[in-house]
């Protein structure tokens, strides 16, 4: 659906500061290298503590941490093959979490029935991936696509962010490139103006026009007119839960977004750069070198003053969650909208399910539950007005 360029101001209801995830989607937890072989991490996502592990040939898999038997965090366990070990009593855990010996129970034995929580798990672009929803919905869930990846010609970049702010305000500052004055010591992009916005279900498209000059302007490589100047179009595309932005001939960005918490996000980006003007042997020699100096000396410099920037909003939103506040670009609030979806109808699927939990468990959880749902449903309403 096509949707309105104009800048135009609009109240927005700060419950989007609030609003969880949809679990059913895959979510990335650590770049391949960080897990080795015969390891266990911890993780999280969206609150969810999971143990991620890998065996002694490289498969992964992920354990909810936490032993069914005293809730002791598995993470501190250690890897046996491909089952997980506790390290308080040493229970093991296959991959799909099921108890399957305990080593002080007499041979023959039955076991008792003990299981941890599995997570589908794999690795795909040298990351490692986890899907923290219905494991029914895992297949039918893809991954971002990535065709740069393999491209021997492109130079592939990766970048790690880390930021003490909830998911939206992370996803906002990359929809957002009205903040280039934010970057205007960089010499970075100015006169942006937003030429094209679409909203399906779970996607939003913005294109922008953006002006550079100076030296982000020559270190790229582009023409410029006789001011110096030089103008391309900038085009953002967000599927939830990831992004997916190009410069116009210069550079392709994948932004693969982690919700760790309601104050907390990470990211693991990809900047790829195209080198086809370079010669095989040259690309091989040019690459381990100019990795770590473009991600130090270009896009991190970038990368810290946004989240100067993020993490102050989100404190400020800490101490008065109820200040009022107008934003003015619809990519932003179209962006909102399909945030609050998204959440809303994890919701209402999972409010579907049938119940299993025990006449406890349903009391207790009741008042919160649609106190929650209420909360989220007026989010839906009020804080995100339609275009």
């Amino acid at each position: 659906m096509e949707l309105a360029t104009t800048l135009k101001g609009q109240t927005v209801q700060n419950k989007i500061r609030e609003v969880g995830i949809n679990p059913n989607h895959w979510y990335p937890i650590a770049w391949s290298y960080e897990l080795k072989a015969n390891q266990v991490i911890p993780v999280k996502v969206w609150q969810q503590p999971i143990a991620v592990y890998r065996d002694a040939v490289g498969r992964v898999y992920a354990l909810e941490d936490a032993c069914p038997h005293k809730g002791v965090e598995l993470h501190q366990g250690e890897v046996t093959g491909d089952r997980l070990v506790c390290p308080y009593h040493g229970w093991e855990f296959d991959p799909q979490g099921q108890c399957v010996n305990i080593p002080y129970l007499p041979k023959g034995q039955k076991l008792p029935c003990a299981q941890a929580r599995s997570y589908p798990a794999q690795e795909r672009y040298g990351i490692v991936w986890v899907f923290p929803g219905d494991p029914a919905l895992a297949q039918e869930r893809s991954l971002p696509e990535v065709p740069e990846y393999d491209d021997p010609n492109c130079l592939i970049i990766p970048i790690t962010g880390r930021f003490q702010a909830h998911f939206s305000i992370c996803n906002e500052n990359t929809m957002d490139v009205f903040h280039g004055f934010l970057h205007r010591n960089l010499q970075g992009w100015f006169d942006p103006v937003l030429l094209k916005l679409r909203e399906a279900e779970g996607s939003i498209e913005a294109q922008y026009r953006v002006s550079y000059r100076g030296f982000l302007s020559k270190f790229l490589g582009l023409s410029a007119d006789s001011n110096g100047v030089t103008q391309r179009i900038v085009t953002i595309e967000y599927h939830y839960p990831h992004y997916h932005s190009t410069m116009e001939g210069v550079s392709s960005l994948y932004l693969m977004r982690l919700p760790v918490s309601p104050t907390e996000t990470r990211s693991f980006s990809m900047l790829c750069l195209p080198l086809v003007r370079l010669p095989k042997w040259l690309l091989r020699s040019v690459k381990p070198v100019a990795v770590p100096l473009v991600r130090k000396f270009l896009f991190m410099r970038f990368l810290e003053q946004d989240v100067e920037m993020m993490e102050s909003e989100q404190r400020n939103y800490g101490l008065n969650s109820k200040r009022r506040y107008v934003e003015i670009n619809p990519a932003i609030i179209a962006l909102q909208r399909v945030i609050v979806r998204q959440y809303e109808q994890f919701m209402q699927q999972s409010d579907a399910l049938p119940d299993q939990s025990s006449p406890e468990d349903r009391s207790s959880e009741s008042a919160t539950g649609s106190l929650a749902v209420e909360a989220h449903t007026a989010s839906a309403e009020q804080a995100v007005p339609t275009l």
